[in-house]
């Protein structure tokens, strides 16, 4: 992942980490989502999980593990607030070129559950083991950037989207410029192979006996062989059709 790239997912973590839920119960849900090894080994989290948990006149002190969390009967908001705890816990996110890939490492039991979750939320996910652990991954740009955007995410994801529709652009652009360059070369072979017709029809004084729009094909390919056949029917007047059928008689006759 380039350096910009993962200037960028830290930003976002920072972010995420960053919001401070007005609700009691979003912030017993995010806390609850953020319990795992990953948040002893991380001291932002560990800070985050205090903070969360912290009542008056606690002061600084862990108030303790959580209650479970019980996805079914909480509301929306609270489960927004749990899947925000579990990206920062144990979540990653890859920008590789340009290719958006969220991750979630659950233990095993814990996958299939998360997967029925998220797909309740609308968020559909794929999910395999990997080294005994559950690994919950979205993959296309847009799934990704919902459950971003659900959970929190606010001027990083705007910068992520932006990045991707330039990435998008720059593609497209791409595609139509090499689409382009692969017409242009196969214009100028074929009106190489044409003109090369053209001249041994006229020198042996065939192409005078031909008809009035094979010679008048034939004379606005000799000034202007650069020209595709719709600019060439544009120029004559005629249909396109007409042009190819009278470049195809003279490719013909050149070679019989």
């Amino acid at each position: 992942m380039a350096g910009s790239d993962r200037d960028l997912v830290l930003a976002l973590r920072a972010e995420l980490a960053g919001i401070d839920p007005s609700r009691a119960c979003d912030r017993e849900a995010e806390r609850a989502g953020l319990e795992g090894p990953a948040r002893w080994r991380d001291a932002t989290l560990a800070r985050l999980g205090v903070r969360l948990g912290r009542r008056e006149g606690v002061g600084a002190a862990d108030p303790g593990p959580p209650t479970p969390f019980d996805w079914p009967s909480r509301p929306e908001h609270c489960r927004m607030a749990w899947l925000r705890g579990l990206f920062l816990s144990r979540g990653s996110l890859s920008l590789t070129n340009g290719r958006t890939h969220l991750e979630l490492v659950v233990p095993s039991d814990e996958a299939p559950v998360l997967v029925a979750r998220l797909r309740e939320a609308g968020m559909p996910p794929s999910w395999r083991l990997r080294r005994g652990r559950g690994v919950v991954t979205l993959k296309s740009a847009e799934t990704v950037q919902l459950f971003l955007r659900r959970i929190g995410a606010g001027a990083s994801l705007l910068e992520l989207e932006a990045r991707q529709v330039a990435r998008t652009l720059r593609g497209e652009l791409n595609r139509v410029i090499n689409a382009e360059s692969a017409n242009l070369a196969r214009t100028v072979v074929a009106a190489g192979r044409q003109l090369d017709a053209i001249a041994a029809l006229a020198e042996d004084g065939r192409l005078a006996r031909e008809s009035a729009t094979v010679r008048a094909v034939a004379a606005a390919r000799r000034e202007t062989p650069e020209a595709t056949l719709g600019e060439l029917a544009d120029r004559l007047a005629i249909n396109r059709s007409a042009v190819q059928r009278a470049l195809d008689r003279i490719e013909r006759l050149a070679l019989a």
